[in-house]
Protein backbone atom coordinates (compact mmCIF):
# COMPACT_ATOMS: atom_id res chain seq x y z
CA UNK A 1 0.00 0.00 0.00
CA UNK A 2 1.10 3.57 -0.67
CA UNK A 3 1.84 5.77 2.37
CA UNK A 4 -1.02 8.12 1.45
CA UNK A 5 -3.43 5.17 1.26
CA UNK A 6 -2.38 4.01 4.72
CA UNK A 7 -2.94 7.54 6.04
CA UNK A 8 -6.42 7.66 4.49
CA UNK A 9 -7.41 4.31 6.01
CA UNK A 10 -6.25 5.39 9.48
CA UNK A 11 -8.10 8.69 9.09
CA UNK A 12 -11.37 6.82 8.50
CA UNK A 13 -11.24 5.07 11.91
CA UNK A 14 -13.72 7.51 13.55
CA UNK A 15 -16.15 6.88 10.68
CA UNK A 16 -15.81 3.13 11.15
CA UNK A 17 -16.49 3.49 14.86
CA UNK A 18 -19.69 5.38 14.08
CA UNK A 19 -20.98 3.52 11.02
CA UNK A 20 -19.11 0.20 11.03
CA UNK A 21 -22.04 -2.03 11.98
CA UNK A 22 -24.30 -0.30 9.46
CA UNK A 23 -21.69 -0.86 6.76
CA UNK A 24 -21.24 -4.54 7.59
CA UNK A 25 -25.00 -5.17 7.86
CA UNK A 26 -25.44 -3.54 4.44
CA UNK A 27 -22.55 -5.62 3.13
CA UNK A 28 -24.10 -8.95 4.20
CA UNK A 29 -27.49 -8.00 2.77
CA UNK A 30 -26.12 -7.31 -0.71
CA UNK A 31 -23.65 -10.22 -0.55
CA UNK A 32 -26.37 -12.80 0.07
CA UNK A 33 -28.82 -11.20 -2.33
CA UNK A 34 -26.41 -11.67 -5.22
CA UNK A 35 -24.72 -14.85 -3.92
CA UNK A 36 -27.33 -16.94 -2.07
CA UNK A 37 -25.13 -20.03 -2.32
CA UNK A 38 -22.86 -18.47 0.34
CA UNK A 39 -25.65 -19.08 2.85
CA UNK A 40 -24.35 -22.67 2.81
CA UNK A 41 -21.32 -21.28 4.67
CA UNK A 42 -22.62 -18.56 6.99
CA UNK A 43 -24.61 -19.15 10.17
CA UNK A 44 -28.06 -17.55 9.66
CA UNK A 45 -28.59 -17.21 13.42
CA UNK A 46 -25.52 -14.95 13.69
CA UNK A 47 -26.85 -12.93 10.76
CA UNK A 48 -30.28 -12.51 12.29
CA UNK A 49 -29.10 -11.36 15.72
CA UNK A 50 -26.42 -9.04 14.32
CA UNK A 51 -23.47 -10.83 15.94
CA UNK A 52 -21.73 -11.49 12.64
CA UNK A 53 -22.05 -7.87 11.50
CA UNK A 54 -20.65 -6.63 14.82
CA UNK A 55 -17.78 -9.09 14.66
CA UNK A 56 -16.86 -8.07 11.12
CA UNK A 57 -17.06 -4.39 12.03
CA UNK A 58 -14.70 -4.98 14.98
CA UNK A 59 -12.29 -6.87 12.73
CA UNK A 60 -12.24 -4.09 10.15
CA UNK A 61 -11.72 -1.49 12.86
CA UNK A 62 -8.83 -3.46 14.35
CA UNK A 63 -7.27 -3.87 10.91
CA UNK A 64 -7.55 -0.15 10.15
CA UNK A 65 -6.04 0.77 13.51
CA UNK A 66 -3.01 -1.47 12.93
CA UNK A 67 -2.61 -1.26 9.17
CA UNK A 68 0.87 0.21 9.61
CA UNK A 69 1.77 -2.45 12.22
CA UNK A 70 0.37 -5.66 10.75
CA UNK A 71 2.44 -7.84 13.07
CA UNK A 72 0.10 -6.84 15.90
CA UNK A 73 -2.81 -8.52 14.10
CA UNK A 74 -1.35 -12.01 14.37
CA UNK A 75 -3.85 -13.34 16.91
CA UNK A 76 -6.84 -11.98 15.06
CA UNK A 77 -5.64 -13.24 11.68
CA UNK A 78 -4.98 -16.73 13.03
CA UNK A 79 -8.41 -16.98 14.69
CA UNK A 80 -10.26 -15.85 11.56
CA UNK A 81 -8.13 -18.06 9.31
CA UNK A 82 -8.88 -21.17 11.36
CA UNK A 83 -12.61 -20.39 11.23
CA UNK A 84 -12.43 -19.76 7.47
CA UNK A 85 -10.56 -23.03 6.95
CA UNK A 86 -13.24 -24.94 8.89
CA UNK A 87 -15.83 -23.39 6.54
CA UNK A 88 -13.78 -24.12 3.38
CA UNK A 89 -13.55 -20.44 2.44
CA UNK A 90 -11.60 -20.32 -0.82
CA UNK A 91 -9.43 -17.72 -2.55
CA UNK A 92 -12.14 -17.08 -5.15
CA UNK A 93 -14.51 -15.90 -2.41
CA UNK A 94 -12.34 -12.89 -1.55
CA UNK A 95 -12.99 -10.77 -4.69
CA UNK A 96 -16.74 -11.31 -4.18
CA UNK A 97 -16.52 -10.14 -0.58
CA UNK A 98 -14.33 -7.17 -1.53
CA UNK A 99 -16.79 -6.00 -4.17
CA UNK A 100 -19.71 -5.96 -1.75
CA UNK A 101 -17.70 -4.44 1.11
CA UNK A 102 -16.65 -1.46 -1.00
CA UNK A 103 -20.18 -1.18 -2.33
CA UNK A 104 -21.50 -1.05 1.25
CA UNK A 105 -19.03 1.70 2.17
CA UNK A 106 -20.27 3.76 -0.78
CA UNK A 107 -23.91 3.13 0.11
CA UNK A 108 -23.61 4.06 3.79
CA UNK A 109 -21.20 6.99 3.50
CA UNK A 110 -22.67 8.46 0.33
CA UNK A 111 -20.76 11.47 -0.97
CA UNK A 112 -18.30 11.20 1.92
CA UNK A 113 -16.92 8.06 0.26
CA UNK A 114 -14.62 9.90 -2.10
CA UNK A 115 -12.73 8.07 -4.86
CA UNK A 116 -9.56 8.45 -2.78
CA UNK A 117 -11.18 6.72 0.21
CA UNK A 118 -12.57 3.91 -1.93
CA UNK A 119 -9.19 3.41 -3.64
CA UNK A 120 -7.41 3.33 -0.27
CA UNK A 121 -9.84 0.78 1.14
CA UNK A 122 -9.64 -1.31 -2.03
CA UNK A 123 -5.87 -1.49 -1.55
CA UNK A 124 -6.28 -2.24 2.16
CA UNK A 125 -8.75 -5.03 1.47
CA UNK A 126 -6.51 -6.48 -1.23
CA UNK A 127 -3.59 -6.54 1.19
CA UNK A 128 -5.66 -8.26 3.90
CA UNK A 129 -7.09 -10.75 1.40
CA UNK A 130 -3.59 -11.75 0.32
CA UNK A 131 -2.59 -12.30 3.96
CA UNK A 132 -5.67 -14.39 4.72
CA UNK A 133 -5.41 -16.47 1.54
CA UNK A 134 -1.79 -17.29 2.37
CA UNK A 135 -2.50 -18.35 5.95
CA UNK A 136 -5.55 -20.38 4.94
CA UNK A 137 -3.67 -22.11 2.12
CA UNK A 138 -1.13 -23.29 4.69
CA UNK A 139 -3.92 -24.62 6.93
CA UNK A 140 -5.52 -26.48 4.02
CA UNK A 141 -2.19 -28.05 3.07
CA UNK A 142 -1.46 -29.09 6.65
CA UNK A 143 -4.96 -30.53 7.04
CA UNK A 144 -4.84 -32.67 3.92
CA UNK A 145 -1.23 -33.88 4.14
CA UNK A 146 -1.03 -34.77 7.84
CA UNK A 147 -1.32 -38.48 8.75
CA UNK A 148 -4.95 -39.48 8.28
CA UNK A 149 -5.84 -36.02 6.97
CA UNK A 150 -8.24 -35.04 4.21
CA UNK A 151 -9.44 -32.04 2.23
CA UNK A 152 -12.94 -30.59 2.52
CA UNK A 153 -15.57 -32.59 4.38
CA UNK A 154 -15.66 -36.36 4.67
CA UNK A 155 -18.15 -38.68 6.43
CA UNK A 156 -17.47 -39.93 9.94
CA UNK A 157 -19.70 -42.55 11.53
CA UNK A 158 -21.29 -42.01 14.93
CA UNK A 159 -20.14 -44.93 17.09
CA UNK A 160 -21.73 -43.72 20.31
CA UNK A 161 -24.20 -41.03 21.35
CA UNK A 162 -24.06 -40.24 25.09
CA UNK A 163 -26.19 -37.84 27.07
CA UNK A 164 -23.88 -35.85 29.35
CA UNK A 165 -26.47 -33.55 30.93
CA UNK A 166 -29.97 -32.20 30.39
CA UNK A 167 -28.69 -30.01 27.55
CA UNK A 168 -25.40 -31.55 26.34
CA UNK A 169 -24.92 -34.75 24.32
CA UNK A 170 -21.62 -36.25 23.16
CA UNK A 171 -21.07 -37.87 19.77
CA UNK A 172 -18.15 -40.27 19.31
CA UNK A 173 -17.06 -40.18 15.65
CA UNK A 174 -14.83 -42.60 13.77
CA UNK A 175 -13.74 -43.28 10.20
CA UNK A 176 -16.20 -45.59 8.41
CA UNK A 177 -13.20 -47.58 7.15
CA UNK A 178 -11.52 -47.83 10.53
CA UNK A 179 -8.67 -45.58 9.38
CA UNK A 180 -6.76 -43.45 11.88
CA UNK A 181 -7.96 -39.90 12.46
CA UNK A 182 -5.65 -36.86 12.43
CA UNK A 183 -4.37 -35.66 15.78
CA UNK A 184 -5.47 -32.32 17.21
CA UNK A 185 -4.66 -30.01 20.09
CA UNK A 186 -7.02 -29.64 23.08
CA UNK A 187 -9.15 -26.54 22.62
CA UNK A 188 -9.60 -27.06 18.88
CA UNK A 189 -12.97 -27.77 17.28
CA UNK A 190 -14.50 -29.99 14.64
CA UNK A 191 -16.66 -28.41 11.94
CA UNK A 192 -19.61 -30.55 10.86
CA UNK A 193 -21.88 -29.99 7.88
CA UNK A 194 -25.55 -30.95 7.99
CA UNK A 195 -28.63 -30.48 5.84
CA UNK A 196 -31.79 -30.37 7.94
CA UNK A 197 -34.90 -31.59 6.09
CA UNK A 198 -36.97 -28.70 4.68
CA UNK A 199 -34.18 -26.18 5.34
CA UNK A 200 -33.09 -24.33 2.17
CA UNK A 201 -29.33 -24.52 2.76
CA UNK A 202 -26.65 -26.73 4.24
CA UNK A 203 -25.25 -25.51 7.51
CA UNK A 204 -21.78 -25.75 9.07
CA UNK A 205 -21.22 -25.57 12.81
CA UNK A 206 -18.06 -25.84 14.91
CA UNK A 207 -18.10 -27.97 18.08
CA UNK A 208 -15.21 -28.23 20.52
CA UNK A 209 -13.47 -31.57 20.79
CA UNK A 210 -14.05 -32.69 24.38
CA UNK A 211 -11.66 -35.65 24.64
CA UNK A 212 -7.92 -35.75 23.96
CA UNK A 213 -6.74 -37.06 20.64
CA UNK A 214 -6.46 -40.86 20.51
CA UNK A 215 -6.12 -41.46 16.76
CA UNK A 216 -9.33 -43.49 16.49
CA UNK A 217 -12.31 -41.39 17.58
CA UNK A 218 -13.30 -37.75 17.99
CA UNK A 219 -15.69 -36.73 20.74
CA UNK A 220 -17.73 -33.59 20.21
CA UNK A 221 -20.22 -32.47 22.86
CA UNK A 222 -23.14 -30.41 21.63
CA UNK A 223 -25.43 -28.18 23.67
CA UNK A 224 -29.04 -28.26 22.55
CA UNK A 225 -30.01 -24.64 22.00
CA UNK A 226 -33.52 -23.24 22.11
CA UNK A 227 -35.63 -24.80 19.37
CA UNK A 228 -36.14 -22.63 16.29
CA UNK A 229 -39.51 -21.01 15.77
CA UNK A 230 -39.61 -22.20 12.16
CA UNK A 231 -37.29 -24.87 10.82
CA UNK A 232 -36.85 -23.23 7.44
CA UNK A 233 -35.96 -19.91 9.07
CA UNK A 234 -32.65 -21.39 10.32
CA UNK A 235 -32.90 -19.63 13.66
CA UNK A 236 -30.68 -20.34 16.63
CA UNK A 237 -30.48 -24.03 17.49
CA UNK A 238 -31.32 -25.49 14.09
CA UNK A 239 -28.32 -27.82 13.88
CA UNK A 240 -28.00 -28.62 17.58
CA UNK A 241 -31.66 -29.68 17.73
CA UNK A 242 -31.16 -31.76 14.58
CA UNK A 243 -28.16 -33.54 16.10
CA UNK A 244 -29.90 -34.21 19.40
CA UNK A 245 -33.23 -35.36 17.98
CA UNK A 246 -32.55 -36.88 14.55
CA UNK A 247 -28.94 -38.09 14.35
CA UNK A 248 -28.23 -41.46 15.94
CA UNK A 249 -25.59 -44.13 16.38
CA UNK A 250 -24.67 -45.63 13.01
CA UNK A 251 -25.46 -42.42 11.12
CA UNK A 252 -22.73 -40.36 9.50
CA UNK A 253 -21.76 -36.70 9.80
CA UNK A 254 -19.71 -34.74 7.29
CA UNK A 255 -16.69 -33.38 9.14
CA UNK A 256 -13.68 -31.18 8.47
CA UNK A 257 -10.23 -31.82 9.92
CA UNK A 258 -9.91 -30.10 13.33
CA UNK A 259 -9.12 -26.38 13.40
CA UNK A 260 -8.86 -23.64 16.01
CA UNK A 261 -6.21 -21.50 17.70
CA UNK A 262 -7.57 -21.64 21.28
CA UNK A 263 -4.95 -24.09 22.51
CA UNK A 264 -2.59 -24.48 25.44
CA UNK A 265 0.64 -22.55 24.96
CA UNK A 266 4.06 -24.07 25.60
CA UNK A 267 4.92 -22.89 29.11
CA UNK A 268 5.97 -24.02 32.58
CA UNK A 269 3.58 -21.56 34.26
CA UNK A 270 0.61 -22.77 36.30
CA UNK A 271 -2.69 -22.94 34.43
CA UNK A 272 -6.09 -21.62 35.48
CA UNK A 273 -8.99 -23.01 33.43
CA UNK A 274 -12.34 -21.21 33.71
CA UNK A 275 -15.42 -22.50 31.93
CA UNK A 276 -19.09 -21.60 31.91
CA UNK A 277 -21.86 -23.96 30.80
CA UNK A 278 -20.96 -25.68 27.54
CA UNK A 279 -17.56 -23.97 27.73
CA UNK A 280 -16.52 -27.05 29.68
CA UNK A 281 -16.13 -28.94 26.37
CA UNK A 282 -12.69 -27.54 25.42
CA UNK A 283 -11.75 -27.09 29.09
CA UNK A 284 -12.20 -30.78 29.98
CA UNK A 285 -10.04 -31.69 26.99
CA UNK A 286 -7.32 -29.29 28.16
CA UNK A 287 -7.60 -30.73 31.68
CA UNK A 288 -7.04 -34.22 30.30
CA UNK A 289 -3.89 -33.13 28.50
CA UNK A 290 -2.54 -31.32 31.55
CA UNK A 291 -3.15 -34.44 33.63
CA UNK A 292 -1.27 -36.65 31.20
CA UNK A 293 1.59 -34.49 30.02
CA UNK A 294 2.37 -31.86 32.65
CA UNK A 295 3.06 -31.53 36.36
CA UNK A 296 2.50 -27.79 36.50
CA UNK A 297 -0.21 -26.66 38.95
CA UNK A 298 -3.73 -26.52 37.51
CA UNK A 299 -6.79 -24.77 38.96
CA UNK A 300 -10.05 -25.72 37.23
CA UNK A 301 -13.14 -23.56 37.83
CA UNK A 302 -16.47 -24.39 36.26
CA UNK A 303 -19.77 -22.54 36.57
CA UNK A 304 -23.10 -24.01 35.56
CA UNK A 305 -26.76 -23.56 36.34
CA UNK A 306 -27.36 -26.69 38.43
CA UNK A 307 -26.55 -30.39 38.61
CA UNK A 308 -28.88 -31.34 35.74
CA UNK A 309 -26.82 -29.04 33.49
CA UNK A 310 -23.44 -30.21 34.81
CA UNK A 311 -21.72 -32.19 32.05
CA UNK A 312 -18.65 -34.37 32.76
CA UNK A 313 -19.16 -34.12 36.53
CA UNK A 314 -17.78 -37.56 37.38
CA UNK A 315 -15.14 -37.41 34.66
CA UNK A 316 -13.74 -34.16 36.01
CA UNK A 317 -13.84 -35.20 39.69
CA UNK A 318 -12.09 -38.51 38.96
CA UNK A 319 -9.40 -36.81 36.89
CA UNK A 320 -8.62 -34.16 39.52
CA UNK A 321 -8.65 -36.67 42.41
CA UNK A 322 -6.03 -38.77 40.64
CA UNK A 323 -3.51 -35.91 40.24
CA UNK A 324 -2.02 -33.99 43.15
CA UNK A 325 -1.13 -30.97 41.02
CA UNK A 326 -4.78 -30.31 40.16
CA UNK A 327 -7.61 -28.61 42.05
CA UNK A 328 -11.21 -27.95 41.01
CA UNK A 329 -13.96 -25.59 42.18
CA UNK A 330 -17.50 -25.96 40.80
CA UNK A 331 -20.11 -23.22 41.07
CA UNK A 332 -23.86 -23.88 40.87
CA UNK A 333 -26.31 -21.02 40.48
CA UNK A 334 -29.04 -23.20 42.01
CA UNK A 335 -28.73 -26.06 44.47
CA UNK A 336 -31.42 -28.73 44.88
CA UNK A 337 -32.03 -31.02 47.85
CA UNK A 338 -30.03 -34.05 46.55
CA UNK A 339 -26.96 -31.94 45.66
CA UNK A 340 -24.00 -32.44 47.98
CA UNK A 341 -21.27 -29.87 48.55
CA UNK A 342 -17.85 -31.29 47.72
CA UNK A 343 -19.35 -34.02 45.55
CA UNK A 344 -21.55 -32.14 43.08
CA UNK A 345 -20.55 -28.52 43.68
CA UNK A 346 -18.23 -26.45 45.85
CA UNK A 347 -19.77 -22.99 45.87
CA UNK A 348 -23.14 -21.38 45.20
CA UNK A 349 -23.29 -18.41 42.86
CA UNK A 350 -20.89 -17.30 40.17
CA UNK A 351 -17.13 -17.16 39.78
CA UNK A 352 -15.95 -14.02 41.54
CA UNK A 353 -12.74 -12.15 42.25
CA UNK A 354 -12.61 -13.01 45.96
CA UNK A 355 -12.84 -16.75 45.35
CA UNK A 356 -10.35 -16.69 42.53
CA UNK A 357 -7.90 -14.54 44.49
CA UNK A 358 -8.01 -16.95 47.45
CA UNK A 359 -7.23 -19.98 45.27
CA UNK A 360 -4.73 -18.71 42.72
CA UNK A 361 -1.33 -20.40 42.45
CA UNK A 362 1.47 -18.47 44.13
CA UNK A 363 3.36 -18.06 40.85
CA UNK A 364 2.07 -16.04 37.87
CA UNK A 365 -0.29 -18.23 35.83
CA UNK A 366 -1.81 -18.45 32.37
CA UNK A 367 -5.60 -18.09 32.25
CA UNK A 368 -7.79 -19.92 29.72
CA UNK A 369 -11.52 -19.18 29.75
CA UNK A 370 -14.35 -20.27 27.54
CA UNK A 371 -18.15 -20.09 27.47
CA UNK A 372 -21.06 -17.95 26.34
CA UNK A 373 -20.39 -14.27 25.64
CA UNK A 374 -21.84 -13.14 28.98
CA UNK A 375 -19.58 -15.55 30.86
CA UNK A 376 -16.40 -14.49 29.07
CA UNK A 377 -17.17 -10.81 29.68
CA UNK A 378 -17.77 -11.51 33.38
CA UNK A 379 -14.49 -13.42 33.64
CA UNK A 380 -12.65 -10.55 31.96
CA UNK A 381 -14.08 -8.23 34.62
CA UNK A 382 -12.84 -10.58 37.36
CA UNK A 383 -9.38 -10.78 35.79
CA UNK A 384 -9.29 -6.99 35.47
CA UNK A 385 -10.10 -6.70 39.18
CA UNK A 386 -7.20 -9.03 39.96
CA UNK A 387 -4.83 -7.11 37.64
CA UNK A 388 -4.14 -10.18 35.52
CA UNK A 389 -2.11 -8.98 32.50
CA UNK A 390 -3.70 -9.36 29.07
CA UNK A 391 -0.64 -11.28 27.91
CA UNK A 392 -1.60 -14.08 30.32
CA UNK A 393 -5.20 -14.40 29.05
CA UNK A 394 -6.49 -16.74 26.35
CA UNK A 395 -10.17 -16.97 25.58
CA UNK A 396 -12.82 -18.28 23.26
CA UNK A 397 -16.44 -17.19 23.25
CA UNK A 398 -19.11 -19.39 21.69
CA UNK A 399 -20.31 -16.58 19.42
CA UNK A 400 -18.67 -14.24 16.88
CA UNK A 401 -16.07 -12.20 18.77
CA UNK A 402 -17.39 -8.62 19.13
CA UNK A 403 -14.13 -6.94 20.12
CA UNK A 404 -10.85 -8.83 19.48
CA UNK A 405 -9.62 -6.53 22.25
CA UNK A 406 -7.69 -9.22 24.11
CA UNK A 407 -5.80 -10.44 21.03
CA UNK A 408 -4.90 -6.91 19.92
CA UNK A 409 -3.87 -5.76 23.40
CA UNK A 410 -1.80 -8.91 23.99
CA UNK A 411 0.11 -8.36 20.75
Amino acid sequence: MLPQQIAIVKATIPVLQQYGETITATFYESLFEENPSLLNIFNPASQRNGNQARSLAASILAYAAHIDQLGQLGGMVDRIAHKHASLEVQAEHYPIVGKHLLQAIRTVLGEAATPEIIDAWAAAYGQLADIMIGVEKKLYTEGSTQPGGWAGFQPLVIERKVRESETITSFYLASPTGASLPSFRPGQYLAVKAHVPDAPFEQIRQYSLSQVSNGRTYRISVKRELAPEHLVAANNGLISNHLHAEVNEGDTLLAHVPQGDFVLKQSDKPVVLLSGGVGITPAICMLQELAEESARPVLFLHATRQRSHHAFREEMRTLVAAHDHMRAIVFYEKVSAPDMAGRDYDMIGRINADCLRANLPQQPADFYYCGPVGFTKAVEGVLDALNIPLAARYSESFAPDPSFATEIARA
